[in-house]
């Protein structure tokens, strides 16, 4: 069966639908309608992804046991109140999974997995060493979102106008139909602040000491690797659970800012400049760093995620190291 990606394009409300609260869902606080998935959403009663979503969220409390790509400060209520609803006990938060990577032996085969789907360029890192600390932005809305011709060229301005250092990754597939090419204008006008590359490998990217903020799509492994190198967010959600992780990022933890779904150039230049020098964006780095420091103290030996991951491999595989 192939399922396609479907989401509600809901940006035309402008009654404050959108804005309104939802006080409902256990453990979860400071949600609006925005900030719900996209699949859920849906008014449309056959939604494929509706209902593939719902199988697999029953499968799951019909597991053994369930393990989650999260730590438990980070998301403490929410795990909490998912066993308490359901009354299952045997949920372990074993993340962020790069961190616990740490303690694998080189030579294992574990090492050589990879969840990339494009070969990535590492001449990146050459414009990287030549800038200053905390002074770039990384733009990258991930594996497979895309976007229209018109919401590129707004992005582009956008970026141009902040007058702010930038890597850019473009995938030759992120525009909607046709491709389109960025005006000779642009590009000299970015040519010694601006590098526009087709993908890089991440993790790296936003460990390096140059980049100070990250221009997302809000994925989950996109907004977890962001939090373990203490970046934080600006957040363009898309489809499915980004919605909600941008709500989190911006009004739970306090690291992220969001760019209205019919992005304009003004907003991203603004929005940019104040992540990069506003005084909201020295705060938003400060709890970036802030849960860079907690997101490590769970992986470490004794930490929350890493006894998880020992109690997981001893109750539920039986195995005992």
């Amino acid at each position: 069966m192939t399922i396609k990606y479907s989401f509600v394009d809901d940006s035309y409300l402008t009654d404050g639908t959108l804005e309104k609260p939802i006080d409902w869902i256990p453990g979860m606080s400071n949600l609006r309608y925005k900030d719900i998935p996209s699949f859920i959403r849906t008014t449309d009663p056959n939604d494929i992804m509706f209902d593939f979503m719902g199988e697999e969220a029953q499968n799951n409390l019909n597991a053994p046991a369930i393990i989650f790509n999260t730590f438990d400060a980070l998301e403490h209520k929410v795990v909490k109140a998912i066993a308490s609803k359901f009354n299952y006990p045997n949920i372990y938060t074993i993340g962020p999974l790069p961190l616990l990577a740490r303690y694998v032996p080189d030579e294992s085969p574990v090492q050589s997995l990879n969840s990339s789907l494009w070969r990535p360029d590492s001449s990146c890192f050459q414009w990287l060493d030549q800038k200053k600390e905390g002074s770039v932005i990384y733009i990258n809305y991930g594996s497979i979102t895309t976007m229209t011709n018109q919401h590129f060229v707004e992005f582009a301005w956008g970026l141009a106008k902040s007058m702010q250092p930038f890597l850019w990754v473009v995938r030759p597939d992120v525009m909607m139909g046709d491709s389109t090419s960025l005006p000779e204008e642009f590009l000299e006008g970015i040519k010694d602040r601006g590098m526009l590359i087709s993908w890089c490998d991440q993790e790296k990217v936003l460990a390096h000491p140059s980049v100070g903020a990250f221009l997302s799509h809000c994925g989950w492994n996109s907004t977890t690797e962001s939090i373990l190198e203490g970046v934080p967010l600006i957040c363009w959600p898309f489809f499915s659970d980004q919605q909600t992780n941008c709500g989190f990022a911006c009004n739970e933890w306090g690291i992220g800012m969001e760019i209205n779904h019919d992005v304009k150039r003004n907003e991203v230049e603004a929005l940019v400049r104040e992540m990069m020098q506003g005084e909201k964006g020295k705060e938003m780095r400060r709890n970036a760093k802030e849960w860079k420091r907690k997101a490590k103290e769970a992986t470490e030996i004794g930490g929350s995620s890493y006894n998880n991951l020992q109690k997981f491999i001893k109750e539920e595989l039986h195995y005992h190291i």
